[in-house]
């Protein structure tokens, strides 16, 4: 059976199980707030442990902690940060708007491990909270996480998604196929040109999200309850920036403007917009290749996705194109996490956000979902994919819509004509040409040679 101790805060005593390194406040939190089994992503404690650490520099510096009080509250940083203690964090995402359960959890287990370190008391509220609110807190830890979660995952992830497309597009450069549009026949492109598309959407991802980062680097840290920098020192939020950004690699900055920063949240939202971009890129890609590698008699049978698993519990044989499938779910999930996260965006009521926990999770969850998605998609089904030449030489040879090179030369409707004529007969294009025209049986090869009409041109 859990053992209790008696804990006790500023509304009285609370039974907290005595193995718990959290306090009162941690324990009134998980009694209150039994809405999911959702609790915020590691990633995020590790922001607001960042922030407690470099705010006891920063008091120490500015002369307000004892020497002692501030060395205890940065080695249980330090061994938060190292990756112990990882379940004292259980407080719901679905808690108090402003963050205060998961700012005071935060505080309450540093402030027990400080105080076996230091040999006395070290408050959660008094010391470890000195010169921060949660107010300030949490809206710069969203963007802390979130700016080094785009660094240390989402950055490197488009890289190998984009360096794995640019491989495929140089090997398949010279191999021509039936172009679609409508999902209809069209004119014929190379595989490397088709792929160079989705290569070219990957990037223009990676410039939008690059150009979105200097936004994060601005933190509310400073403004404490409700902007005006109250029972902070004047030079707090400076010294602090430069304390975190030291630990962290990224220059991060005090906010301009405080109040902005704490009543409103328009900077994840606008990530969030670039990261459901993003999704919308990957969902492209990911449902071309389950359309290519659909069959692989009955579909379009152009590529052969490796095969990871079998496909059915019931028809033996079967191989479906899993990476894609997730790919495509994951992208719905982060479309999904950014509808919230800009009704969570609305809800800054005068001087503070109050939806500042579900913002910090769908933001995470959006960045970790893409990363791992990017790494998916290049490693197990860019990399791996073959393609099926003989479906692509069968389907450009009986192509109907390659008639429309000789365009200039006949005119539309007799164009049209011919491409009905050979869909109709089941023939191929330059043979009802070579009917229907005055043209010679070489002359019209020329014409109609697929490899030539992927360069453009008359």
């Amino acid at each position: 059976m859990t053992e209790f101790r008696i804990e006790h805060d500023s509304m009285g005593e609370v039974a907290v199980p005595k193995a718990a390194l959290y306090g009162a406040q941690t324990q009134r939190a998980l009694d209150n707030f039994a809405i999911s089994t959702l609790t915020l992503p590691l990633r995020f404690i590790h922001a607001v442990v960042h922030i407690k650490k470099a705010a006891a520099l920063t008091n120490r510096e500015l002369g307000l902690l004892d020497e002692d009080i501030s060395w205890a509250i940065c080695t249980a940083c330090d061994s938060v940060l190292a990756g112990h203690h990882v379940d004292q964090f259980p407080v719901d995402v679905f808690q108090t708007g402003s963050g205060t359960s998961t700012n005071m959890n935060v505080n309450e287990v540093i402030a027990h491990i400080a105080s076996d370190l230091a040999g006395q008391k070290v408050h959660a509220n008094d010391h470890v909270n000195m010169s921060q609110s949660s107010n300030d807190t949490i809206p710069s830890a969203i963007h802390i996480s979130a700016a080094l979660a785009l660094k240390q995952q989402l950055y490197p992830a488009l890289e190998a998604l984009h360096t794995s497309l640019l491989g495929k597009t140089e090997a398949l450069t010279d191999v021509v196929k039936t172009g679609r549009t409508h999902l209809m026949d069209a004119m014929p492109l190379t595989f490397g040109q088709e792929i160079s598309g989705w290569a070219s959407q990957i990037e223009s991802n990676y410039v939008r999200l690059q150009i979105a980062l200097p936004q994060l680097l601005n933190l509310a840290q400073g403004g404490t309850a409700v902007g005006t920098g109250v029972n902070a020192h004047p030079h707090f939020a400076e010294k602090f920036a430069q304390q975190l950004s030291e630990a962290t690699g990224l220059t991060f900055v005090p906010a301009d403007n405080f109040f902005a920063h704490m009543s409103a949240q328009d900077t994840a939202v606008a990530i969030s917009g670039q990261l459901k971009t993003l999704a919308v890129s990957l969902m492209k890609i990911a449902n071309d290749l389950r359309w290519m590698n659909s069959g692989p008699l009955a579909g379009l049978g152009e590529v052969q996705l490796k095969a990871l698993q079998p496909g059915s519990s019931i028809m033996p044989g079967k191989v479906n194109p899993v990476i894609p499938e997730a790919v495509c779910m994951a992208a719905a999930q982060v479309m999904g996490n950014d509808v919230s996260i800009g009704i969570a965006g609305q809800s800054g009521n005068f001087q503070l956000n109050v939806m500042l926990p579900l913002i910090a999770y769908n933001l995470l969850q959006s960045i970790e979902l893409l990363s791992n998605s990017c790494n998916e998609l290049a490693d197990k089904t860019i990399a791996t994919f073959q393609v099926n030449h003989t479906n692509l030489n069968k389907a450009l040879a009986q192509n109907p819509i390659l008639v429309t090179a000789l365009n200039p030369l006949i005119g539309y409707e007799k164009a049209a004509a011919i491409a009905k004529k050979a869909y109709q007969e089941g023939r191929a294009i330059v043979d009802v040409a070579q009917e229907e025209t005055d043209y010679a049986r070489d002359e019209l090869e020329q014409l109609l040679n697929p490899e030539k009409l992927t360069r453009g041109g008359l």
